[in-house]
């Protein structure tokens, strides 16, 4: 009789893995690359500041003081008095207000100018987006070309046409240039393609919404924070606008701030009268300020959500 040998039963025993020692070495070799490349950006962040507050600093310094600690002393340092009152209501006085009037023109230039350049920069942006019509890719390019073209090589040809329309030395010939943004254009187009879905469009057609209303109440809320950036951009490119101003103008009265401060400075370089550097030197810091306010206040339109006033 023959007996059957079975097979040992197989248990499954688990196969022991190999405990792989810590990459101590190449973490420990991170540690340092990581720190350098926070202390380089750091340190890169740090000079970008100096170099952008450093001239800010100086104007404020050197605003708080007389005409003769202006030129007898460090620029980086106070006067043996302050005189920023003297000094802002000699400003506000010299030669009979003009800087105000300076101020108001660019105000006026830049505010009113920047504004209605938003405007039609962001409707010609959503209607090379959302509306098709024969050749808007040409057009879109013609806008493109007039990115790339500075506006220093436009002075002289914008002065010409503004001879031929008898617009030179008027409020016009240096206002009307300004409403032309072909970047904002640019803008407010990626806006549109990023932020104004094609089947909110599509439904409030199909509610019966002219295009004009569509714009106005459904696309606008939701490119609003471009509508504000590209603002931001022409009115900041407008009020440090000089060149068309200089080649523009010669009626004082219509000087824009920037136009305004070159004359006194060039007055206290070429005739020696150094109360008119004085002048130059507190108008270009009370010209700061409007730009910095109108930076703050509109900041927060920026981090608001792209998608703001979209439908639910």
């Amino acid at each position: 009789m023959t007996t059957s040998v079975r097979p040992p039963a197989t248990t499954d025993v688990p196969v022991p893995r190999t405990v792989r020692p810590p990459r101590r070495g190449r973490r420990a070799a991170r540690q340092p690359s990581v720190l350098l490349s926070k202390a380089g950006v750091t340190a890169l962040l740090g000079l970008a500041a100096v170099y952008t507050l450093a001239p800010l600093t100086w104007l404020l310094l050197s605003s708080t003081k007389s005409r003769e600690d202006l030129f007898g002393t460090n620029g980086f340092a106070l006067g043996d008095e302050l005189h920023l009152t003297q000094n802002l209501q000699h400003l506000f006085t010299a030669q009979d207000g003009v800087y105000l009037r300076w101020m108001l023109n660019t105000v006026l230039y830049a505010g009113v100018g920047a504004l209605l350049a938003a405007v039609f920069g962001v409707a010609a942006g959503y209607a090379f987006d959302k509306l098709a019509f024969p050749g808007k890719e040409r057009l879109f390019a013609l806008v493109l070309l007039g990115v790339m073209v500075p506006a220093t090589a436009l002075a002289i040809p914008l002065y010409l046409l503004a001879a031929e329309a008898g617009l030179v030395n008027t409020f016009w010939g240096v206002f009307l240039p300004g409403l032309v943004f072909p970047f904002g254009v640019y803008l407010a187009r990626v806006f549109s393609a990023a932020y104004v879905p094609d089947e909110v469009l599509e439904a409030a057609r199909m509610d019966g919404a002219s295009e004009f209303r569509i714009f106005c109440r459904v696309a606008f809320p939701m490119i609003a924070p471009g509508f504000v950036t590209i603002f931001l951009f022409q009115f900041t490119q407008i009020w440090n606008s000089f060149f068309l101003p200089l080649v523009m103008l010669s009626d004082q009265d219509l000087y824009p701030v920037n136009l305004g401060l070159y004359v006194w400075y060039s007055s206290a370089l070429s005739q020696g009268h150094p109360e008119d550097y004085l002048l130059a030197v507190v108008g270009s810091l009370v010209s700061v300020a409007p730009l910095i306010a109108v930076f703050l206040m509109l900041q927060r339109f920026w981090k608001s959500g792209m998608t703001a006033g979209a439908v639910k």
